[in-house]
């Protein structure tokens, strides 16, 4: 008798277990030798994720914290590029086809967090809007990108895991490989990143997609450990 995906997949998900408990950790100072060329690229961290709306996710406010810890790590290291990557959709929107409508233009789900804009330097944050889950189709990343290449290293925050901030890593890693930028960096912190949970029993009352948080979580952060980017468990001070 052939084996089931969960029997075939067993080591495997162990090796992904062990693989996420030995993350390395990197220090602030490590990553800013140079603070002119970083950028931290925070996206979604608004409240209709994380307070507010059909989408808002415990999970995903619990990394509020550490991402507004991280900004007053980058600042006082001398970062000065803070990007904001942020669903501010249309009423129309087509992506509400897949999920149910949220951070509409204009609501109080498609603002930042309170959290981040409490922060004295909030007035510098570039506030990148954004229509879908990509962060870079039909938004002002990549002209932010042109007019500013002395930026070669990222430290993407936000949510959801498997899904924005997949994303956004990919393209700025993706973006690097293609342009032959040999220096570039993109840095996603495990502890600044998260994605939301549906369980099995709950995605089946209410007939909608199941969303294994725990495990998407940790297959997208090797997913993108495998393809350039440098996952650690924490960027400190």
């Amino acid at each position: 008798m052939s084996q089931t995906l969960y029997e075939r997949s067993r080591a495997f998900i162990e090796y992904i277990e062990r693989w996420i408990s030995h993350l390395p950790s990197l220090t602030m100072r490590e990553v800013a030798q140079r603070p002119e060329t970083v950028a931290v690229a925070c996206v979604d961290v608004i409240n209709g994720f994380c307070t507010v709306g059909p989408l808002a996710s415990p999970r995903v406010q619990g990394i509020v914290a550490p991402i507004a810890a991280l900004f007053k790590s980058a600042y006082a290291a001398g970062v000065r590029h803070f990007l904001l990557t942020q669903d501010t959709h249309e009423p129309d929107a087509v992506e509400f086809r897949q999920y149910p409508p949220h951070c509409v233009r204009g609501h109080v789900e498609s603002q930042t967090v309170p959290e981040l804009l409490a922060l004295p330097f909030a007035s510098s944050f570039v506030v990148i809007e954004k229509n879908s889950i990509s962060s870079s189709i039909n938004t002002q990343l990549d002209p932010w990108l042109e007019r500013h290449p002395k930026v070669r290293t990222f430290i993407v925050v936000g949510d959801c895991t498997d899904l924005c901030t997949y994303q956004l890593a990919m393209h700025l890693r993706l973006r690097a490989n293609a342009l032959q930028l040999a220096d570039a960096r993109v840095i996603v912190p495990e502890n600044c990143v998260q994605t939301y949970d549906t369980p099995v029993a709950v995605a089946e009352q209410l007939g909608i997609p199941a969303h294994e948080g725990d495990l998407l979580h940790a297959l997208f952060l090797y997913n993108m450990a495998c393809n350039g980017v440098e996952v650690v468990s924490q960027i400190s001070d």
